[in-house]
């Protein structure tokens, strides 16, 4: 898969850990975050990030910062773009198969019950249901 991933400087080792992962697996990683603790503002990056994934050529992307709240909200002010923060493997399951979320957010300062790659893993493994779904997705999607 070719995933884009960025982050602020609240998710620097979490974001590498997914990036090492990925990139073992043999996935493509295209890292538009930063990798100092200097302070940057997530909006910032998740504009950059989504107007780079509109662009094409992504299969998902993964927004981190230190909760995954923040990123999430500001990557679905852009038209296109529907990010679910997860936490969990049904979350992460949901995401996709019932919204077709084109990016998940994770927190670099959260506690996860289980290691975030599993929750990484159950994202990329599930489909999109269509169906009922695929209405609402569209209703999203046309949003202003």
């Amino acid at each position: 898969m070719n995933i884009l991933i960025a982050n602020d400087h609240g998710a620097i080792e979490l974001k590498q850990s997914i990036v090492n992962v990925l990139t073992a697996e043999g996935h493509t990683v295209t890292n538009l975050g930063v990798d100092t603790p200097a302070s940057v503002d997530y909006p910032d990056i998740a504009l950059k990030a989504s107007e780079r994934f509109l662009e094409g050529g992504f299969d998902f992307g993964i927004l981190c910062c230190g909760t995954g709240i923040g990123i999430s909200i500001a990557a679905n002010k852009v038209k296109g773009i529907r990010c679910a923060p997860v936490f969990d493997l049904f979350t992460a399951e949901m995401a996709k198969r019932h919204n077709n979320a084109n990016f998940i957010a994770l927190g670099g300062r959260n506690r996860y019950a289980l290691p975030v790659m599993d929750i990484v893993h159950m994202y990329m493994t599930t489909s999109f249901e269509g169906g009922r779904h695929q209405q609402r997705v569209s209703k999203l999607d046309n949003m202003v």
